[in-house]
């Protein structure tokens, strides 16, 4: 990872999804800049994994710089408890949550015909529910200048064959950004990043489940880049959304997707 100057030195930072995948790098990148991170996941043991690594890759103190908190976000009391456990982390009556990831998703393909409520549950709780009430969660600390980054997909853009309920939660994702940023103008920033294929443990699992329907090859040619994305490409843009230089910049929808949505 090259480093780089976020501008973010002394800013807390929330990631929901951060124990893996684009969560994870984005902690990695926050760290790395000077940032205390916060990531949120439902997992104990990956997120005991996740501070090891990112002890590992940059040095910075767990447990301090770097923290995990156990939350569901599909379950609105988990995500006041955990905001307000990092508030009492904080330890200061005028905490400032400064910038907020909505990183936490899953992909699932499967044609509408197969779809069953409870599959239209699962993936609306995780994709739409959950963004929205940790960002509920987090409102009484979002204050002058804060950040708040969704992580959408091109399939949110464009759509996708095979998941019509995935590109329908994506694209509710992109219509709440951009109404939460008209309703938190102008002292909070809402932008969303739209990624297309990563690679992460996500896409690994997809791959498993398409059992030789296709491989990572068949996937990475469909881009005119001839590759899919590293995670770190995906968290760099989110820091730049988030950094405070961005200040001008709310409400927008940014792909990151080698040109799949050019044509």
């Amino acid at each position: 990872m090259n480093k780089m100057n976020y501008g973010c030195e002394g800013l807390c930072v929330v990631i929901s999804g951060g124990t893996s995948g684009i969560g994870l790098a984005a902690a990695q990148r926050f760290l790395a800049d000077g940032a205390r991170v916060y990531i949120l996941g439902r997992s104990k043991e990956r997120g005991a994994q996740a501070l090891c690594y990112l002890e590992t890759q940059t040095g910075k103190q767990t447990g301090k710089q770097a923290v995990y908190i156990s939350c569901d976000v599909t379950k609105q009391a988990e995500c006041k408890a955990a905001v307000a456990k990092i508030a009492e982390q904080e330890g200061k009556p005028d905490w400032q949550l400064d910038i907020l990831v909505n990183s936490a998703g899953f992909y699932r393909e499967q044609r509408l015909e197969q779809l069953t409520e409870a599959d239209f549950d699962a993936m609306m709780n995780v994709n739409v529910k959950g963004m929205m009430f940790l960002t509920q969660a987090a409102l009484p600390y979002l204050r002058s200048k804060s950040s708040v980054v969704n992580i959408a997909s091109d399939a949110a853009v464009s759509g996708n064959y095979g998941c019509a309920l995935y590109c329908a939660t994506k694209g509710a994702v992109v219509a709440f950004t951009r109404a939460l940023a008209l309703d938190l103008a102008p002292s909070v920033r809402v932008n969303c990043v739209c990624p297309a294929d990563v690679d992460t443990p996500l896409l690994a699992r997809q791959l498993a489940d398409a059992n030789g329907g296709y491989t990572l090859a068949d996937v990475a040619a469909a881009y005119p880049l001839q590759r899919i994305a590293a995670a770190g490409e995906i968290a760099h843009v989110i820091c730049s959304l988030a950094a405070p230089a961005n200040s001008f910049m709310t409400g927008s929808v940014v792909t990151v997707d080698g040109g799949l949505t050019a044509g």
